[in-house]
């Protein structure tokens, strides 16, 4: 598993050079890239990432309608997806933690259907989508690896659509901190903590709830020994009866 601790955040964007050679010795490759492959397929796997960039909390990656040209996969840090809404609030439609894929929603038209914001300071990889396309006709490891990602992007989709029409608040809070959980602890974090990175307004956005009704939901959550909530650091003190609390949702859809 990678240790966070272990990843530096460079101070400026990595060189054509440095980022290949990065790319098959980071200590993420199996969490974006396909595993298994020979020394040949790795070698050409080198040539995906041009570069890597560094943002600082709260900078833009890209913005609603900008061309799509690349993927980008997160090496450090988290990332917020956003769209306008018609009376001008933000209504946030993901979260994207280390290891994973941002940008996959510019394929279909060219554009950017969203814009991708760091919660904190963040690195990524950027893999030129044209390179990508043409390494995949060559790699199908790479190729079927992409598919996967790209659906299992549809499948947290669906999740958040059964989270918004047939879940309660508490359900939904729950399935949003057992799901962060799960994807930090597969990153080498711990199966029990999680620190928030997002507001709880932000969490709100995400769920389809009120800023109070998130505070309230933590804070209930906490006094029935659930969790406990140390500002953005929550622990899971109870995980069986969590897990409990959202398959009784997902029963009642």
């Amino acid at each position: 598993m990678p240790n966070p601790a272990t990843i530096r955040v460079a101070s400026e964007p990595f060189g054509l050079a440095q980022a290949r050679v990065a790319c098959s010795q980071c200590n993420l490759r199996e969490l974006c890239m396909p595993v298994g492959l020979s020394e040949a397929e790795s070698s050409q796997l080198d040539r995906l990432v041009a570069t890597r960039r560094t943002l600082r909390k709260g900078e833009a990656l890209f913005r609603l309608n900008d061309p799509f040209t690349s993927l980008y996969a997160i090496r450090l840090g988290t990332f917020k997806t956003r769209v306008g809404t018609s009376d001008g609030r933000d209504q946030v439609t993901g979260f994207q933690v280390t290891g994973e894929l941002v940008g996959l929603d510019g394929i279909g038209s060219g554009r950017h259907a969203c814009d991708a914001v760091a919660l904190e300071d963040a690195e990524v990889c950027e893999i030129p989508y044209v390179r990508l396309d043409k390494i995949a006709r060559e790699l199908p490891a790479l190729q079927r690896h992409f598919h996967q990602l790209m659906s299992r992007e549809i499948v947290r989709e669906h999740g958040v659509m059964l989270l918004l029409g047939s879940m309660r608040a508490d359900e939904r809070v729950a399935a949003f901190l057992l799901n962060l959980l799960q994807r930090m602890h597969t990153r080498g974090y711990s199966g029990r903590e999680i620190v928030l990175r997002m507001t709880r307004e932000e969490i709100g956005s995400y769920l389809g709830l009120k800023l109070e009704t998130v505070s309230r939901t933590l804070s209930r959550m906490a006094d029935e020994g659930l969790i406990s909530v140390n500002q953005r650091r929550v622990r899971i003190e109870a995980l069986d009866r969590l897990r409990a609390m959202v398959q009784a949702g997902d029963a009642q859809s």
